[in-house]
């Protein structure tokens, strides 16, 4: 098995505005579970650069630590990239923001990345409105250290490290956005790419914070506690030389369902979240009716799924410390120290 790939490609490949083809914003190939939720999320965000016709090196992708964050490279592989310590990418991508304002951000981040270690670092990006597209690919659990649940893991759901089912009530990102007052919030399924690569393209021609809370199911720890067939009851009743582990091969979970429905969605281990897209008369411009509509669909077990909020009037972090429009990795000596005269001017507003 291999993990290059092949370097021809058709010459009649179709081109966007700018010149490139498809190939141009894809990466690596993904070395995640077979028909994990993360690649449809990875295959969205190549479709939609594409689409939007934005030249790869104006884009940075910055991460953090989990199966979501290893994404990056797996899209945009002419983009500039930075993976983070865990939890640390938002004060990473804002450091990078007001050195250069003319890059698109696109923050990688996965629950246990933004709902524990990372929690402080999300809520303070998204209170200074830092321009930054925050994905988060959500899946409920640790996939990298076997599975536990996160904190979004919902009340009462059984993870496969789980004895018991979670005693803690999930915490909801985008509500949390919302209460943050995020100028951007949507939440998205990985299966649903006809609302997902949308999303992503708003998200991107946004000014400020914009959210993308999308559920992606973990194929590997799907599995029950009590199982005969769980890996965790073979392994108690096996001699083995060894360690080894298994993941087998599932097929990608795909949805597609019309606006203002309401769709149950199968998991892979036979459970299932229920999904609700929003209605095409869905205000997406008032903060008070977003906030009730995300309350109400928690009532009823609901993830509502689509625009939830987006202010059209955002500033972002750079309007509102009002920095010049140079990127401060450019500005010369002569920018920085205008000399003696302006000091003056400046000493004398002072007193």
């Amino acid at each position: 098995m291999t993990y290059l790939k092949p370097s021809f490609r058709h010459p009649a490949l179709p081109k966007n505005k700018v010149g490139f083809t498809k190939v141009d914003y894809e990466g690596a190939i993904s070395t995640l579970c077979a028909g994990c939720g993360h690649d449809s999320i990875s295959g969205a965000i190549v479709q939609a650069c594409f689409e939007l016709s934005i030249e790869p090196h104006k884009i940075a992708k910055i991460s953090g630590i989990g199966c979501s964050s290893k994404t990056p490279t797996y899209f945009l592989n002419n983009s500039h990239g930075f993976n983070s310590v865990h939890g640390r990418m938002p004060s990473i991508t804002t450091g990078a923001n007001m050195a250069n304002r003319d890059l698109i951000y696109l923050g990688i981040s996965g629950d246990g990345d933004t709902a524990s270690i990372g929690m402080g670092q999300f809520v303070h990006a998204m209170r200074r409105n830092l321009n930054l597209v925050y994905i988060v690919m959500n899946n409920g659990c640790y996939g990298l250290t076997k599975g536990q649940d996160s904190a979004t893991a919902d009340f009462g759901s059984v993870s496969k490290a789980g004895k018991s089912p979670s005693p803690f009530p999930a915490i909801d990102l985008a509500g949390l956005a919302m209460e943050m007052g995020v100028t951007f919030a949507a939440r998205s399924f990985s299966g649903d790419k006809q609302q997902l690569i949308p999303l992503i393209k708003a998200a991107m021609s946004h000014t400020g914070f914009a959210i993308i809370d999308c559920i992606s199911p973990c194929v590997t720890f799907n599995n029950n506690q009590g199982s005969t067939k769980s890996y965790d009851f073979v392994r108690d009743h096996i001699e083995a030389t060894s360690e080894l582990d298994f993941v087998p091969e599932r097929k990608e979970i795909t949805v597609q369902y019309e606006e203002g429905r309401t769709i149950n969605v199968t998991l892979h281990d036979g459970s299932f979240v229920h999904l609700r897209k929003l209605a095409p008369n869905w205000d997406p411009t008032n903060r008070r009716i977003a906030m009730d509509g995300l309350q109400q669909a928690k009532n009823k077990g609901e993830i509502i799924t689509g625009l939830i909020y987006i202010d059209p009037d955002s500033k972002c972090l750079h309007e509102i410390l009002d920095t010049v429009k140079t990127p401060l990795n450019s500005l010369k000596e002569a920018d920085l120290c205008p000399g003696s005269e302006a000091l003056e001017v400046i000493n004398a507003g002072m007193r």
